[in-house]
């Protein structure tokens, strides 16, 4: 008797091996992002390789199912992003297989994330402990009011001259040196920075992104510095696709942003293991902020 199969077979289980990040075609890697809903492009794949190291899972015939990455600054802390799983694979435990090879990678440094909800309570699994929210601000950019005379007079465009600046200012603000990550930024960045007697005290870059372009870093002292820095950018993409990630839920900055054709599309909560966000602040009556990330992957 000649059997007729069934339309759909259900399996209950199959095998993932790990593979390093960089033998992985960026396309596959574009498709694993895609698969979940992210932006990136390929080319932003490739930064984040250029600036990072990571993991990718690899079903039985070489398909990509998940990754992990983590951007190690100085000997004691690291960044950890694009943590993704294939969707059929979110609730089989695989995000937490990849975390732990992370983990094995990053011993002895006081970790940092950017964690969507979906991806919460995994973290939360492994000890880490919320901070804060980041806002995405994203849109089409507009300006509706021009920037005042000083603001004007006091920013300019940043060159390579500003690179050691820029990396003290993004120090202050961060609260660890990230030397190498900024260099980096810079050569795929368009940046205008504030200056006051000569000395830079604010700056923001923006480089092409996913649907178009996102501004960040933003370190300024102020929300008046940090609007000042970027409504430049705006003006450079007015019509265009512009994203921000920020902190700032409320002030001048945040208003600004909302006007500036930029309000918030979503939300994701900056997470830590071991040291605590306000175990890096630096002192000071005046210091640096972080206005706005690098990116929801770098910090």
């Amino acid at each position: 008797m000649e059997l007729k199969p069934s339309g759909s077979l259900k399996i209950d289980t199959f095998s993932m091996r790990i593979g390093d990040i960089e033998g992985v075609e960026l396309d596959r890697l574009h498709a694993l992002s895609l698969s979940v809903g992210w932006p990136h492009r390929a080319e932003d794949w490739q930064f984040l390789r250029q600036s990072g190291h990571g993991f990718v899972a690899l079903d039985e015939i070489g398909r990509v199912l998940g990754s992990a990455m983590w951007f190690s600054h100085g000997t004691d802390f690291a960044t950890v992003g694009m943590v993704i799983t294939s969707p059929r694979l979110q609730t089989l435990g695989a995000g937490q297989w990849l975390m732990k090879r992370v983990f094995e990678n990053v011993v002895g440094r006081d970790l940092r994330l950017n964690a969507t909800r979906a991806a919460r309570r995994l973290y939360l699994s492994l000890d880490f402990q919320p901070e804060k929210t980041v806002y995405q601000c994203q849109g089409i950019a507009r300006l509706e009011t021009p920037g005042s005379p000083a603001d004007m007079r006091d920013v300019r465009t940043l060159d390579p001259g500003d690179i050691p600046a820029a990396i003290a200012l993004d120090a202050a603000g961060f609260g660890v040196r990230r030397a190498a990550l900024i260099e980096r930024l810079f050569a795929h960045s368009a940046g205008y920075g504030l200056f006051k007697d000569g000395r830079l005290n604010a700056f923001a870059l923006c480089r092409p992104f996913g649907r178009g372009h996102v501004v960040g870093p933003v370190v300024a002292e102020s929300d008046a510095d940090a609007v000042a820095i970027v409504r430049p950018h705006v003006a450079d993409h007015l019509g265009s696709f512009l994203r921000i990630d920020t902190h700032m839920d409320n002030g001048e900055f945040a208003a600004f942003l909302s006007h500036s054709g930029m309000p918030v599309f979503d939300t994701v909560l900056t997470m830590s293991l071991g040291k605590r966000l306000t175990d890096f602040a630096v002192g000071g009556a005046i210091t640096p902020m972080t206005y706005a990330l690098a990116s929801q992957t770098l910090g």
